[in-house]
């Protein structure tokens, strides 16, 4: 018998540096033919993804904690998904919705307005992006009130195009030199409370609560205002919790008001925090839910679902879009539902949170540069400060432990309004195997550039 100890295959294969020469090539045509608008997280290119791996064009074998930016919670090309677009593809490409009606739409819009929160009656329609899914939920919910004026949230993210500019807080890299933007977008603040002020959470609750309601008084008034456009965890904004106080109270400024409440799920949705829907955890019913990213396994489509009478208020031809709820998408959004409750993914999801948490914090105990350590579910963040009593935003160090991770074959991305935060978001079907792989690469270079940062 052997005395030899077993080592664990890895799941990350690096064959080159990153980049590697066919990656240098093709970032050479990218410059040449591809403006610098679109940003990239890793300098490489991909040919092939499984699960929670996926491989570049240079033989290099990635774990993926990026997951296409939470596009990928039941992972990269889940082989029930790719059976079902196979089959779809065989039948028929897009007939348009417009045109000529199919099936898969109206069985993907039933599933939604089975599993949104909420058990009044319901009605999907279907969009290509996030940003889309934005624009036309506010257009619904003017429609319904005959009102104008939105509400969204300081560091709120609800994408690129006009309006969803427009209710979008950060303004570099997404606004700056784009306006003028859409009139009547008002924002309210957002707790933070890692940054609070207040003694506690519940003091920064009630003096934000407060605030909108002299807000009312000050900048807009209620009857005014159409929605209120919220994400239950605000993503790009640095993956930050609200409580359930907080999420309540202004559920009921709503109510109290007749403001619908609009739940951006873009990227909260589908299984990423425990639940289908993050708004689940606050214990509030949305009047109007925008869904995209993890809808489809990664396809191009994106919904709006909501209270039936607000849905119909747009009349025919009023709402839609060529591509909307495209066949492949639906399909693959059919296969999705079914993959997160047969896979129990909700309860990985859980799994995936403890995991991370157990392991960062207490590594944060050993650093002063990591400032909070936050996750609900498998939505999970590291926020990096130059020193604990500061708590000054340190982009520079996560720009460095970024770089690391890439080069030892983990991709991960950062978030927050100064960039200072590391997200993950990795596919839920990502093996323990991997997942502790994963972690021990970013655990290293957290090590590595933190002993660093602290001896200069």
């Amino acid at each position: 018998m052997s005395n030899k100890k077993e080592t664990k295959k890895s799941s990350i294969q690096l064959k080159t540096k990153i980049p590697g020469p066919k990656a240098i090539e093709l970032l050479a045509r990218k410059e040449h033919n591809v403006p610098k608008g679109p940003f990239n997280t890793i300098p490489t290119f991909a040919v092939k993804g499984e699960g929670a791996l996926i491989t570049d064009v240079d033989g290099n074998t990635f774990i993926d904690f990026a997951g296409a930016i939470g596009s990928l919670n039941v992972g990269h090309c889940p082989p029930k998904i790719v059976e079902a677009l196979h089959r779809q593809i065989d039948a028929y490409l897009h007939p348009c919705f417009h045109v000529m009606m199919y099936e898969p739409y109206i069985e993907l819009a039933e599933t939604l307005n089975r599993i949104t929160p909420g058990n009044h009656k319901k009605k999907t329609f279907f969009l290509n992006s996030g940003a889309e899914a934005v624009e036309n939920a506010v257009k619904i919910a003017r429609k319904y009130t005959g009102r104008k004026a939105i509400i969204s949230f300081e560091r709120g993210f609800h994408g690129r195009t006009y309006m969803a500019m427009s209710l979008t807080s950060k303004v570099k890299p997404y606004k700056y030199e784009f306006g003028p933007f859409a009139p009547e977008t008002y924002k309210w603040p957002y707790p933070y409370y890692y940054r609070s002020e207040f003694d506690s959470p519940e003091q920064l609750d009630a003096a934000l609560l407060q605030r909108f309601e002299t807000f009312f008084q000050s900048e807009v008034p209620p009857e005014e205002v159409a929605a209120v456009i919220m994400e239950p965890v605000q993503g790009e904004g640095g993956f930050v919790f609200p409580s359930k106080r907080f999420v309540k109270g202004v559920k009921a400024l709503c109510e109290k008001h007749g403001i619908l409440f609009i739940a951006d799920e873009i990227q909260t949705g589908f299984g990423r925090t425990g639940k289908m829907f993050a708004i689940e955890h606050f214990d509030v019913v949305p009047d109007l839910v925008t869904m995209s990213k993890s809808i489809a396994a990664g396809l191009p489509i994106s919904a709006v679902t909501g209270r039936a009478e607000i849905m119909d208020s747009p009349n025919i031809g009023e709402i839609g879009g060529t591509y909307g709820g495209s066949p492949l998408g639906c399909v693959a959004g059919l296969e999705v539902v079914k993959t997160i409750v047969e896979g129990d993914l909700l309860s990985r999801a859980e799994i995936i949170g403890k995991s991370f948490q157990n392991r960062f914090e207490k590594i944060k105990t050993h650093y002063p540069q990591i400032g909070d350590v936050r996750h609900l579910g498998a939505m999970c963040a590291i926020e990096f400060v130059t020193d604990a009593e500061s708590k000054t935003p340190n982009k520079d160090l996560v720009q460095e432990i970024i770089k690391i991770a890439h080069q030892n074959g983990l991709i991960i991305m950062t978030a927050g309004l100064y960039g200072n935060v590391i997200r993950l978001l990795t596919p839920l079907v990502i093996t323990d195997e991997q997942l502790d792989e994963g972690m021990e690469v970013l655990e290293k270079a957290i090590h590595l550039c933190c002993q660093k940062s602290k001896s200069i």
